[in-house]
């Protein structure tokens, strides 16, 4: 390749940090910040060694290897090991989302809104584009495996040594390279942003169903995945090095590969041939709701057969997860309390309170893709015709909540379908589809605080992935950290009962639901008064 091909990187690498200092900063503190408090938070809860012992239980299940990894270090179950246990793969999954949307706002993105055409227009080399994203998002994973390597060092706590503490954060940062790699040839392949972020979140959802199913039945197909590699680091315990070798090799083959096929496309289009529309259009393109069902419909269809897999995945290991749980003593004494209460119902509902903040995700993408059209310029021309602010935006809530209650549906689905053949006497179809479909009034909250913020303050959206990032992680971590209970109630989802543990508090439900119609009237509001944004 040429030299000139790379002329003015340094330049644009200069302008993607200084267009991206506030975001980049945001996600470096927001993982860091969590990892540190994590950790000391287990230093304090986890000193007995009484403790130490039940959660060693807990990790070695069928379950939670499938979730985050096998456990290992479990004879001497240290603070460092438990930590990388419960963290690595989420920590390293959330690196992986940052670099995925990094890179196609600077890539792919660039292009379709035509800043790539103008920069080409300037000095610029053919990959000096491509080149400079690569960089930057290569230079901010190690600025984070670095922050999160030395930061861990320097609290000095138990068991969390200089060499584990650096391997835990460069394996994070290698997560991330790896990511943004793969995007950057996925950039190449479509032709278009959307496409892009699906073929590459896909491939992060296959990736960790992938490692899921192999921890529990054939390591070897684990190794398959690039978060199988991570997780044989063993952290603080063996603190094994050539994943992270083996993850800057791969990494390294597939940035040469984005380079080429880069070097081979023509700019605006991708090397995947864009198929041709219909010569005439269906009826369902006649109203707003249609034209926003038919803008993403293969997102709608691609999201729905993910999360279907994703409850059947963790249906598949119900029967094993059975036979451990029955073997263990001291689990069975932890569980006996739950009187009337199968241990498989207990884990459907603990696994449901995690899926449906999952499935919470969809529907709110679909929503703010309304946004993406009127900063395209798209909604202009709809709205300069019969079509009412308030139809526009109802069209895209309507697709949202169906959405959203479809993937609710739909994992809880999976998961009864693959459980019924998995555990013997089978399941319950309602019990199963009640413990799943029961997270929707949390999830209609979100959706409401979207059309509020979409509404009223359109450059706030991103408060929305914040939020549910934040729920997450009082869920996810809530009992394991004990966090106090003023923060817990702070997240819809803790409001929710785990059914069929708990009965149902229908003044919550009806409560959440009248927040969810409240926070959608104040957003419907603001959206007809405020300027369309161009």
């Amino acid at each position: 390749m040429a030299k000139d091909s790379y002329e003015s990187t340094g330049r644009l690498v200069r302008f993607i940090l200084r267009r991206d200092r506030i975001r980049i900063l945001v996600w470096i503190l927001s993982i860091a910040l969590v990892t540190f408090a994590t950790a000391f938070a287990f230093g304090d809860l986890y000193q007995t060694e009484g403790e130490r012992e039940a959660i060693a239980m807990t990790m070695k299940n069928p379950a939670m290897e499938a979730m985050l990894g096998p456990a290992y270090g479990i004879d001497n179950l240290t603070i460092g090991s438990m930590m990388a246990h419960e963290m690595l793969l989420f920590t390293a999954v959330a690196v992986g989302i940052m670099s995925i949307l990094l890179v196609i706002r600077h890539t792919r993105l660039d292009e379709e809104e035509g800043r790539t055409e103008m920069i080409r227009a300037l000095p610029a080399g053919r990959l000096s584009n491509l080149t400079s994203t690569i960089i930057v998002l290569i230079g901010v994973n190690l600025l984070l495996a670095l922050v999160i390597g030395f930061g861990l060092y320097a609290f000095q706590i138990e068991s969390m040594d200089f060499q584990g503490s650096l391997l835990y954060g460069l394996t994070i940062g290698c997560a991330g390279i790896m990511f943004t790699a793969l995007t950057a040839i996925f950039a190449q392949i479509t032709n278009s942003s959307r496409g892009a972020m699906s073929f590459s979140f896909a491939t992060l959802i296959i990736t960790y169903l992938v490692r899921a199913i192999g921890d529990i039945s054939n390591e070897t197909l684990s190794l398959l995945s690039p978060l199988g590699w991570i997780l044989r680091t063993e952290v603080y315990v063996a603190n094994y090095w050539w994943p992270v070798w083996l993850s800057i090799g791969v990494s390294v083959l597939f940035i040469f590969l984005a380079f080429y096929l880069n070097s081979i496309r023509d700019l605006g289009v991708g090397l995947l041939p864009a198929k041709s529309g219909k010569s005439h259009a269906s009826r369902l393109l006649l109203s707003p709701l249609g034209l926003a069902l038919r803008i993403q419909r293969t997102a709608i269809i691609s999201w729905a057969i993910g999360m279907f897999l994703l409850g059947a995945s963790y249906g598949s290991i119900l029967g094993e997860m059975e036979m451990f749980m029955e073997e263990v003593e001291i689990i069975k004494q932890m569980l006996s309390a739950m009187t009337g209460v199968s241990i498989t119902d207990q884990f459907i509902a603990m696994i449901m309170s995690i899926m449906s903040m999952l499935a919470t995700v969809p529907p709110i993408v679909f929503l703010y893709k309304l946004k993406g059209e009127e900063k395209r310029n798209r909604t202009e021309h709809l709205l300069s015709r019969v079509v009412s602010r308030y139809k526009l935006l109802g069209s895209y809530v309507v697709v949202s909540v169906i959405a959203g209650f479809l993937m609710l549906s739909l994992t809880a689905i999976g998961l009864w379908a693959a459980g019924d053949a998995a555990v013997e006497g089978g399941l319950s179809f309602w019990d199963t589809y009640q413990a799943g479909i029961i997270y929707f009034p949390a999830m209609a909250m979100m959706i409401g605080l979207g059309v509020l913020f979409l509404g009223v303050l359109p450059k706030w959206t991103g408060f929305t992935w914040i939020y549910l990032t934040f729920t997450f992680f009082v869920v996810y971590l809530g009992e394991l950290l004990k966090f106090p209970d003023w923060v817990s109630n702070m997240s819809p989802f803790h409001h929710i009962p785990q059914m069929p543990m708990e009965d149902i508090n229908y003044t919550h439900i009806s409560i959440m639901l009248v927040i969810a119609f409240v926070l959608c009237i104040v957003g419907f509001i603001g959206y007809r008064k405020r300027d369309v944004e161009g």
